[in-house]
């Protein structure tokens, strides 16, 4: 093997884990922006811009500001300003308070078009007056843009106003702008407030105003290739964790706006300041600043040490919990602590590796029913490795402190969004779309898995098992026959070849993977609701339930329409090259591993030859985030006759990384595919048919690309 063979390396690059509350995910935005060149213009450096440039005209003063902000400021991002021309007018960046500002050059023309832009997530906003004036740019603001569009992409629209520029004029921004506000009447009422105006009106992100409707509302604005599929979902205390939330969906080609629900005002008292969910995440950031030996009782700040909630010592990261005190916090089945195996809830603070570690971007998503409140955040730590997550915390007299999900067994429930790259059969390239249950595969002292099985029931009722199978860490889902396990614990809702000439769909050939028995429409994906509530009722061996646990998702999966607007992570020309030529097509097409060896280890080097890069992020596509290998273990390590037994195998990687290496790891007593006789490698005989680059964003969306080196028929 050449591509994914052993090689020496000093050493890989692991992921900080954390064991936090699992709460599922969705959603975002970004992509083209189609403008010119960069023309003439100007913008601002005052106190609300920073970072902009400066190319042509300023002889006059207009001034155009504003504020970005989902709820919680959107700080740092970069705000680019492109008239009707074409011309790139303004490029700056939001400050802290997410308030941004620039200076028009003479030359700019009528209508605007303006976009911030922060990692994968984009905002747009517009305005039909070059004279200056406030243009906010917000979730509320992006629909605006999406309803303005020809085709529902706000991308869209500023080429589209070099053709057509009466498609924004005050009348149209207004129309458009009257319909949202009588959307989301009747939460202004339950908020006592008066109707807003998002793109003009008077905004700070600071929980009051227009902020307050923002921070009480999830908005996503999906483009299809077509329109926009919107929702717009209240972020209520809901009555149970298993209730529907009150929201509204809609497509941008739809001739009316539904109108939400009538909402208690009593149902929002819960929804936290920006400056109270910032406070959180900076004392996060404050505890992790300390030296490991500072954070917990450890010796020295090199080695990482095992302990629990009692050996967390810093004033600063004990007070982070409910009580002041670390105990308090169970999720997951874990408390507070670190085990010599890892396991623990926030078994980061006895590592040293995350000390620096900054937490940021906090945003609350939703409200538990016991009231405790959920928050997507991002982590970066020093050596630059970067993921969304989300964490679970309660309102204290006014501070919010960490509490746990009280939940027994590590599960989560996220959307799922793949592009599967068969490099040995491309026409049978595809799109897939579903939802990762992903059910942590525990295992007893002896290996032996602890769950016989455990039942998920979706939003629409209907009730699927999940399986344990040896070899791998998580449990996989059991096919509709009630007899056969699939490798995969994603409910795949629709699939569909990315070559629209290549007939039939990807369930007829990816027989290992689980695709429900009649696949939902584009239409039927975009009618789900974002916030929905899986049900999962774990067993054990000896069939009696042990607990029941309950997710709510922070959004829908997106329809394959939407995931063909997605940019993907994709392999160099020189990896692809490398691995057809490395993968045997003669036993299916797999990458075959020798025997271990002391000098050339058995370990997958996913780098092109040379230390090359693996693969490449183009503009618009999320940095991959972690890498794992699937594969089998070697024939004969099972029933005569059989396959060797499934496996997979993770690591994470920095978002800046480009390529990847990784060790083997056994999952129970009885898996096969490693050899440990000269150092953990992978075993003879052990083959490898799947990589996987994969991050989530924002939304808790699991964005995953496949290279399959198998060959379908």
């Amino acid at each position: 093997m050449t591509s994914i063979s052993p090689k020496i390396r000093a050493g890989c690059t692991a992921a900080l884990v954390l064991s936090l509350a699992a709460c599922g995910g969705g959603g975002g935005g970004g992509g083209g922006f189609p403008v010119a060149a960069s023309g003439t213009g100007s913008a601002g450096t005052g106190s609300t811009g920073t970072g902009s440039t400066d190319t042509g005209d300023t002889t006059t003063a207009a001034k155009l500001s504003g504020v970005a902000a989902t709820g919680a400021a959107f700080s740092g991002a970069t705000i680019t300003v492109v008239d009707q021309t074409g011309t790139t007018v303004c490029t700056t960046q939001t400050d802290s308070a997410g308030a941004y500002a620039c200076t028009l050059p003479a030359s700019t023309k009528a209508p605007l078009v303006i976009k911030a832009v922060r990692d994968d997530q984009t905002l747009y906003s517009t305005t039909a007056s070059a004279a200056g004036g406030t243009a906010n740019v917000t979730p509320l603001t992006t629909i605006i843009v999406a309803e303005l569009s020809p085709d529902g992409n706000p991308a869209s629209l500023a080429g589209a106003i070099q053709t057509n520029p009466a498609a924004v004029t005050a009348d149209t921004i207004k129309k458009q702008t009257d319909d949202l506000v009588a959307a989301i009447t009747p939460l202004l009422s339950a908020l006592s407030l008066a109707a807003i105006d998002p793109i003009s009106g008077s905004f700070a992100a600071d929980g009051t105003g227009q902020d307050k409707v923002l921070d009480s509302i999830s908005v996503s604005v999906l483009p299809d290739g077509t329109a926009a599929n919107v929702e717009i979902t209240v972020k209520a205390a809901p009555s149970a964790d298993g209730s529907a939330p009150l929201s509204i969906s809609y497509s941008t080609s739809s001739a009316t706006t539904p109108v939400l629900p009538a909402i208690a005002a009593s149902t929002l008292t819960n929804t936290p300041s920006p400056a109270t969910v910032t406070e959180l995440f900076t004392r996060l950031t404050a505890c992790y600043a300390l030296p490991l030996s500072q954070r917990v009782n450890a010796p020295n700040d090199t080695a990482a040490v095992t302990g629990g909630p009692a050996d967390v010592i810093a004033p600063a990261c004990r007070t982070l919990f409910v009580g002041d005190d670390p105990s308090t916090y169970y999720g997951n089945g874990n408390t507070v602590g670190r085990t010599a195996s890892n396991r623990g809830a926030f078994s980061s603070l006895f590592r040293p590796g995350p000390t620096g570690m900054v937490w940021d971007r906090g945003n609350f998503e939703f409200v538990r029913a016991n009231g405790d409140l959920v928050f997507s955040y991002r982590w970066t730590d020093a050596a630059g490795n970067t993921d969304n997550d989300t964490l679970i915390a309660r309102n204290v007299g006014g501070t919010l402190k960490l509490a746990g999900n009280g939940y027994d067994y590590g599960a989560s429930v996220r959307p799922f969004s793949e592009h599967r790259d068969l490099i040995n059969t491309p026409n049978f390239n595809s799109y897939t779309t579903g939802y990762n249950i992903n059910i942590d595969n525990r295992t007893d002292g002896g290996g032996n898995p602890i769950f016989s099985k455990v039942l998920v029931t979706a939003p629409d009722g209907v009730v699927r098992a999940f399986v344990p199978q040896a070899g791998l860490s998580y449990l996989v889902l059991m096919k509709d026959d009630g007899v056969t396990p699939s490798g995969s614990p994603i409910v795949r809702l629709a699939g569909a070849y990315q070559n629209p000439g290549t007939a039939g769909n990807p369930a007829d050939k990816e027989l290992s993977l689980y695709f429900v028995s009649t696949q939902y429409t584009d239409a039927q994906i975009a009618a789900l609701q974002n916030q929905s509530v899986w049900t999962l009722e774990f067993f054990d061996t000896g069939n009696a339930k042990v607990a029941t646990q309950k997710y709510r998702t922070l959004a829908r999966a997106q329809s394959v329409a939407e995931i063909r607007q997605l940019a993907f992570a994709n392999i160099t020309a020189t990896m692809r090259a490398e691995l057809l030529a490395d993968t045997d097509i003669a036993t299916g097409g797999a990458s075959i591993f020798g025997a271990p060896s002391q000098n050339d280890p058995n370990n997958v080097d996913f780098s092109a030859d040379g230390q090359l890069d693996a693969w490449t992020v183009p503009q618009g596509a999320l940095a991959p985030t972690s890498l794992s290998v699937f594969g089998r273990a070697p024939f004969g390590s099972t029933a005569a006759g059989q396959p060797g037994a499934r496996f997979n195998d993770s690591t994470g990687v920095a978002s800046s990384a480009r390529k990847a290496l990784v060790f083997c790891s056994t999952q129970s007593g009885s898996d096969k595919h490693c050899d440990n006789t000269l150092g953990q490698q992978y075993a003879q005989g052990t083959t490898i048919n799947t990589v996987e680059l994969w991050a989530r964003n924002a939304r808790q969306v699991e964005i995953s690309k496949k290279i399959g080196f198998y060959k379908l028929q």
